[in-house]
């Protein structure tokens, strides 16, 4: 059975939040701690991921530091989040870039900027290049760019999955999940019902609460959606209306593009300023690492996408070309060891969660009539 330090320190801690329950209106977490009397490491594997790190437990914890339980459990949680990102990760032995992702993002894109590059063909006519349909294919075959990227898209792709499914075999100590419970996790995912703290939102900077780091995340995710829904449209322009690359400023895979990009940088920025002016002490130093790393490299995606959208009738097109195809293809390698699989694995904790609340209505009769026999 696997009991690293961090992981009995995250046993104590719950079993005081089980015994204490002053929280247990708070998030997600407190109700499903509540359902269990004993922890396995899969259970705590799937607490830490069900915590969206809102940090209201802290300032309200009577237990929290300078007492003697020095009962932090949102620094903890993360943590062991971290160490569950290693374990589940495949292949198993890529699971040492999780503690290198600075390092690593750097080197991957620098290495993959320099490829297109290399592969970019600089003497592509002045005339070719402004001329809109096929210029981006005159500067890099359309045989070698889809290629390249679906090679770096399905690793991505399936490493990923591999992860899901050892995190849920790990985790799920329940039969398959119903429709209901699906749906439900599904509204949770995307309305991070959990990151508005019934109402007040998160406890950012200190303990006042804000609904800032709720707004800065829903650009994002929603932002990576649109990009990838801008991909998917031009796919269909492509292959089946057979209209190339690049399109007209007002078509659709250009306005999901720059609605996108917009919405990426306006998130990354807004996380980023998030974590500089946080409280330190809630905070997880291994894991702070990682998401600055993962933001940055989202933040330089979306940035290139939008320089190359408004600089590709110049003579710059082909080296911008190249440049952001070199992040895109870094990001997909990447993505499978940096802090996206935390979308992943959350997103799978939350249909747990929703699996389990019939359990949690099942229990909570007995609960009242044993507070009105007292």
């Amino acid at each position: 059975m696997r009991s690293s330090e961090t992981e009995q320190q995250t046993r104590r801690f719950v079993e005081i939040c089980n015994a204490c329950r002053y929280c247990e209106g708070y998030c997600a977490v407190f109700p499903a701690i509540e359902l269990r009397r004993q922890f396995s490491s899969g259970d705590l594997s799937y607490l830490a991921n069900l915590c969206h790190d809102c940090r209201g437990c802290y300032y309200s914890c009577q237990y929290a530091p300078p007492h003697e339980f020095a009962l932090n459990l949102p620094k903890v949680l993360a943590e062991l989040r971290l160490e569950t990102y290693e374990r589940y990760a495949w292949p198993r032995p890529l699971a040492a870039l999780f503690r290198r992702s600075g390092i690593a993002i750097s080197i991957l894109t620098f290495l993959s900027i320099a490829i297109f590059l290399w592969l970019a063909k600089p003497e592509s006519p002045p005339a070719l290049v402004s001329s809109g349909p096929g210029a981006f294919y005159a500067v890099i075959p359309e045989g070698l760019m889809v290629a390249i990227t679906g090679i770096a898209s399905l690793f991505a792709l399936s490493s990923l999955a591999m992860g899901l499914v050892n995190f849920w075999r790990d985790t799920a100590g329940l039969p398959p999940p119903d429709a209901p419970s699906f749906f439900a996790a599904l509204a949770d995912l995307l309305t991070l019902r959990n990151l508005g703290g019934g109402g007040y939102g998160c406890n950012n900077e200190d303990e006042s609460f804000s609904q800032s780091r709720r707004y800065f995340h829903h650009a994002l995710f929603y932002g990576f959606f649109l990009c990838f829904a801008s991909t998917c449209a031009a796919a269909v322009y492509e292959h089946i209306l057979g209209r190339l690359s690049p399109y007209p400023l007002f078509s659709l895979p250009v306005l999901l593009g720059a609605a996108g990009g917009i919405a990426m940088l306006i998130g990354t920025a807004g996380l980023v300023r998030i974590k500089l002016a946080a409280d330190p002490a809630p905070a997880a130093k291994a894991l702070l690492d990682i998401d600055y790393a993962f933001l940055v490299l989202l933040f330089v995606a979306a940035a290139t996408g939008l320089i190359l959208l408004m600089l590709r009738n110049t003579g710059a097109m082909s080296a911008l070309l190249a440049v952001h195809l070199g992040v895109i293809v870094a990001l997909f390698l990447i993505l499978p060891y940096c802090k996206f699989v935390h979308g992943i694995y959350r997103a799978a904790a939350l249909l747990r969660f929703a699996a389990e609340r019939p359990r949690r209505s099942a229990r909570a009769p007995s609960v009242e009539s044993s507070s009105g026999s007292v």
